[in-house]
């Protein structure tokens, strides 16, 4: 049985969910973050860099949310993702790299800026114009298609969940750009979130 190292309140939200649409069974051990909102050593013994999430499948370890993903869906559940021969497959390979390449670190500068006060005023305009050009971007990429892939969900919308929940709860993803939030309301609602939901434990950014 595949087993998931659980982080709350992390990327691993999004393995839980996938393995819920894919419909594999798995086995959760638990991490609580500490005051500080870090992750506790016992990760370490993991992984060496102490991160969420890993996973452990038929002998093997995985780091990296979106190797995980990838072995995942190619293992378990190639219809999550397009055929290998179309155009589209290479789109979906762009969605899982952009999601955390490009999309989380300014997400992070954010989070750290907010935390140093004062410390981080200078820093402040450039991050921001940076999440706006790219949440301008994303909204415009769902102008034709309800999902990042087209028609069709995919494991690329996964992967895409947890940096837009994180701009929902901290970078001015609100109302004004109604496509973004009409897709994290979609997935919000799928019957496979909630119940990564229930067997996750709370998850501060699904606001529904």
């Amino acid at each position: 049985m595949i087993r998931v190292h659980h982080l709350n309140n992390s990327r691993s939200q999004r393995v839980l969910w996938l393995l819920e649409e894919l419909g594999q069974p798995y086995e959760i051990v638990r991490y609580q973050r500490k005051p500080n909102m870090l992750a506790p050593s016992e990760l370490r013994g993991v992984h060496p860099l102490g991160k969420s999430p890993v996973i452990e499948d038929d002998g093997k370890k995985f780091a990296e949310t979106g190797l995980i993903v990838e072995y995942l869906v190619e293992r378990h559940g190639r219809d999550l993702a397009p055929a290998r021969e179309t155009d589209l497959y290479w789109r979906y390979k762009y969605w899982l790299h952009y999601a955390e390449g490009s999309l989380m670190p300014p997400l992070l500068l954010k989070l750290v800026i907010d935390r140093l006060g004062l410390l981080g005023y200078p820093a402040r305009a450039f991050v921001q114009s940076q999440l706006k050009l790219h949440l301008n971007f994303l909204e415009a990429e769902l102008t034709n298609a309800p999902w990042f892939v087209g028609d069709r969900f995919s494991a690329a919308d996964v992967m895409m969940s947890f940096p837009l929940e994180a701009a929902s709860d901290r970078a001015g993803l609100n109302d004004t750009r109604p496509r973004l939030m009409d897709f994290l309301a979609r997935i919000h609602a799928r019957p496979a979130y909630r119940r990564a939901l229930e067997k996750g434990g709370a998850y501060r950014y699904a606001k529904a």
